[in-house]
């Protein structure tokens, strides 16, 4: 039925083809706003793209969804998370079964909200933008990372791709970086976990160059009619495996401006770039370069956040995480793989630093080279866009939430758009999650919870999003927040709602967390939280349990507070571990000591300036009520358990 479908989305005849402009996408994973020359970085060194920007138009507002499944698919269905349903990376989990509630009608009464649950998979109804264009004659490959769907019924073969390079489960590499693989094909037998289409390579292949010539091998292989290649790289998501070669070199760089300094993410984007520029000559090769729309981008912001890595990301991750650690410590220290200033914060969260994105496009002869965009635009625009270049009309049964920016492209027009959303409605730092709306310069958020709470920012004055101007222009936003509700309402949005069967505990007010821990993690100790209070025991050697927590832009100095009760009191103490590159590998230390008994108030005064990073706090079997950090200048933050 589909490919009946498929066939009548659009009928041109052989001789029509001849000329239609090629397409390649290359999406890179967890590629931040900041992590190449053209954007701004001083230390990363990316000569491919940054020459491709002198060819292309640049966008400063682009935007991606904070994780990569929500923003792969809605590459390709051209619709708003809300719509499609994938509201987090979870493409890698097996498909719920038909019929499957993704808003539980209830929750247990000591749960304050009731949560949505993402989908796992790409719904096949969806018309994709490979199939329109294999609809209208075009030879389609996607190359890569998939994120939508675990299963065969969900792979790219059955969304619209003829020629399709992946692996499952696929939250990044297949198992290693490097061949071999450790990757089964499917019907094979054998013991291997991981299926796909992946094949090995030579001892030691590096998967990323693999995708370069898997891509040069479609493109000669696509001569005497128009191609699309849907690229989605491996690089640059954990579990970080790099050629020792570049990272040696980046290791004795500096940044002069103190932003970044992670050789390991340097080298691997090193090997990006390289990627890029190999399909970049072989267009050139092919004579096809000036008929090709070339897209580069990424799916979501720069990750500023993980520094443990080998930890929970594939099999083979977790295997061997202590030599994953022990060489990621070797070149990287105590750094997160990048850093996003001046945006704040990183993938995952609604922040700028989680959601802005590079984006670039280039058309010979029909976009400006060289030039620049401040439009506001999405994962979700790319689909309605490319076809309105290419002149397919939009299938009808398929629901657009994003808009064809063609005549920016082309420098005819701006686009007319009155506002862009953001949704990410699960856990962790923001509790229930959020979303956020943005209407020119301003963009507001709103955190679900009971109640819900807003931030509200002058991106244009604000970049860094630092001053919160809720409080101050209550009518801005009482006007954005409408817009909020009408797109809940018209994407059919599962977000989060209050539980009507909670009941809090006695004497404590209501509260909104999802997170118990309040992103606290726990390390060689197991937490938990009951009515208030967080009870912290060991679980490896005496003295290495500890709760550690990203500070995200609190600097030093500062106070460390922490209420805590122990029956047999002990020594502790508090690390904090600065992501700038200043300081890699740096752990400033602070003794404590919590005495056996009655509750206490224990306070340590961090001395070193610039930002905390992240900080960890040791501490003998104990009960926590609230932990503070009051910087000397600027806000805190506090967590009342």
């Amino acid at each position: 039925m589909k490919s009946l479908l498929l066939f009548s989305l659009c009928v041109i005849l052989p001789s029509a083809l001849w000329g239609k402009p090629n397409v390649v996408l290359f999406l890179v994973d967890d590629m931040g706003w900041m992590d190449s020359g053209v954007y701004g970085s001083k230390y990363y060194e990316t000569p491919n793209i940054d020459t491709f920007a002198t060819r292309a138009m640049r966008f400063t507002n682009a935007y991606a969804q904070p994780l990569c499944s929500p923003t792969r698919g809605s590459i390709l269905s051209g619709q708003y998370t809300a719509r499609h349903g994938i509201t987090t990376a979870s493409g890698h989990q097996p498909p719920q079964e038909a019929g499957h509630v993704f808003l539980p009608k209830t929750a247990p009464a000591t749960a304050p909200m009731l949560l949505p649950e993402s989908k796992n998979y790409l719904e096949p109804a969806q018309i994709t933008l490979a199939e329109t264009l294999k609809g209208a004659g075009y030879r389609t490959a996607h190359i890569g990372k998939w994120h939508l769907g675990l299963t065969q019924p969900y792979w790219p073969e059955q969304q619209g791709f003829d020629v399709a390079f992946h692996c499952h489960p696929d939250p990044g590499p297949p198992g290693e970086y490097f061949s071999p693989y450790g990757v089964l094909p499917e019907g094979k037998p054998g013991g291997k976990t991981k299926v796909g289409t992946i094949t090995d390579g030579p001892q030691g292949e590096y998967i990323v160059d693999r995708q370069a010539a898997e891509a040069v091998k479609f493109i000669e292989g696509s001569k005497g009619g128009p191609f699309f290649l849907n690229l989605w790289c491996y690089g640059v998501h954990g579990p970080w495996g790099h050629k020792v070669e570049y990272t040696k070199y980046f290791a004795a760089k500096k940044d002069p401006s103190g932003r970044q300094g992670n050789p390991i993410m340097a080298s691997m984007l090193k090997s990006v770039d390289e990627c890029f520029g190999r399909i970049l000559a072989e267009l050139e090769k092919q004579g096809v370069a000036d008929n090709t729309i070339i897209i580069f981008t990424s799916d979501n912001g720069g990750n500023a956040h993980s520094n443990v890595p080998g930890t929970g990301k594939t099999e083979a991750a977790e295997k061997n995480k202590g030599a994953f650690l022990a060489d990621w410590r070797k070149w990287a220290g105590n750094q997160p793989p990048t850093m996003n200033t001046p945006l704040r914060d990183g993938k995952g969260t609604l922040y700028e630093g989680g959601t802005r994105v590079p984006m670039m496009w280039a058309w010979a002869g029909k976009i400006k080279p060289g030039s620049l965009s401040e439009a506001i635009v999405g994962p979700i625009d790319i689909y309605p866009t490319v076809i309105d270049l290419l002149g397919i009309e939009k299938p009808e049964r398929q629901t657009f939430d994003g808009v064809s920016y063609a005549k920016v492209l082309k420098g005819e027009g701006e686009l007319k758009r009155e506002a862009y959303f953001n949704y990410h409605p699960h856990g962790g730092a923001n509790r229930a999650g959020g979303v956020w709306v943005r209407r020119g310069d301003f963009k507001l958020l709103r955190w679900f919870g009971n109640p819900c709470t807003h931030e509200l920012y002058n991106l244009r004055e604000d970049l860094g999003e630092e001053h919160d101007l809720a409080m101050e222009m209550p009518d801005k936003v009482k006007e954005l927040d409408a817009l909020i509700d009408g797109f809940l309402n018209d994407t059919g949005a599962s977000y989060p709602r209050a539980n009507p069967a909670y009941k809090p505990a006695t004497g404590k007010a209501p509260a909104a967390k999802t997170d118990p821990l309040d992103n606290w993690k726990e390390r060689q100790c197991k937490a938990t939280v009951s009515a208030g209070i967080l009870t912290m025991k060991g679980t490896g050697k005496p003295g290495t349990g500890f709760l550690g927590h990203g500070m995200a832009r609190l600097n030093g100095p500062a106070t460390v507070k922490i209420r805590v009760r122990s029956e047999k009191g002990g020594a502790g103490k508090i690390d904090s571990l600065p992501h700038a590159p200043a300081d890699a590998g740096v752990v400033h230390s602070y003794a404590l000591e919590v005495k056996a008994g009655e509750w206490q108030d224990v306070k340590i005064e961090i001395k070193q300036k610039g930002p905390l990073g992240t900080l960890r706090i040791y501490l003998p079997d104990a009960e926590i009520d609230s932990i503070e950090v009051v910087p000397a200048e600027g806000k805190g933050q506090r967590w009342d358990f």
